[in-house]
């Protein structure tokens, strides 16, 4: 059985390359149309509706089903700084396309190179090379400017994939040293399904899998340090991915 898992999966995931470059292709251009509005949060907004129409169509290819529970938690009018524990690259995805209204996430520089979805990759990230102090620090006030535009912040504060046996890796400050300094709310949101889909120990391999995020109330960073909200997000994801 197992044997036989394997060899799907890894046809499958064939499949699911397949079907991806496809449906890019043909949303990159109505995606890039974003560019033209004037006002910015709008631009992407509906660049992130885009996405979800896209996501919407290949997961229904690749028999990958999504629900999305805790919406009610986005107070309409408000902006947030969303993190995600961070298991699979189908996770990339998933994240920025449902998290309800206009948001950005925080990407890595090196995927803007790739020809053609590094267009539509820089539309939709903030780009950082973590191994440079200067990028790091850039990256850091764009996203006080998203936050200032009335946008969220999707950011996954595991840094990495988490490749250890454990529920969560532990977190970096940045998130949290963001929230506190801009006063700005957290919102957790728990990836399910995503590790079993998309193993990170396996090549080329993808599985059908019912997907799910799970968003959480909202964490205030008031009277709490960055270390303290580190700490506190940390245990609140923990404990949602013990139930």
């Amino acid at each position: 059985m197992n044997l036989f898992k394997n060899i799907f999966g890894r046809i499958w995931a064939v499949w699911g390359l397949i079907t991806f470059v496809v449906t890019f292709l043909i949303i990159l251009l109505p995606a890039l149309i974003s560019n033209l509005f004037n006002d910015e949060k709008k631009g992407q907004l509906y660049f992130i509706k885009v996405s979800r129409i896209w996501m919407d169509v290949w997961l229904f290819f690749i028999g990958c089903r999504v629900k999305v529970y805790g919406k009610e938690n986005f107070e309409e009018g408000k902006n947030y700084i969303v993190v995600f524990n961070h298991n699979a690259l189908l996770d990339v995805p998933l994240s920025a396309p449902y998290t309800p209204g206009s948001n950005k996430t925080i990407g890595k520089a090196s995927f803007a190179k790739v020809p053609l979805f590094g267009l539509f990759y820089k539309r939709g990230a903030i780009l950082i090379d973590r191994k440079n102090e200067n990028s790091r620090r850039k990256s850091f006030e764009t996203m006080k400017e998203v936050l200032s535009k009335g946008m969220h912040m999707c950011i996954y504060p595991e840094g990495t994939r988490n490749r250890t046996d454990q529920a969560l890796k532990s977190f970096y400050d940045g998130a949290f040293k963001l929230s506190v300094e801009t006063e700005t709310k957290v919102i957790p949101c728990i990836l399910r399904g995503t590790k079993e889909a998309m193993p990170i120990h396996k090549f080329l391999y993808l599985y059908p899998t019912s997907l799910s995020l799970t968003f959480l109330p909202p964490v205030s960073p008031q009277g709490l340090s960055a270390k303290e909200m580190n700490m506190k997000v940390f245990e609140l994801m923990w404990e949602e991915l013990a139930t």
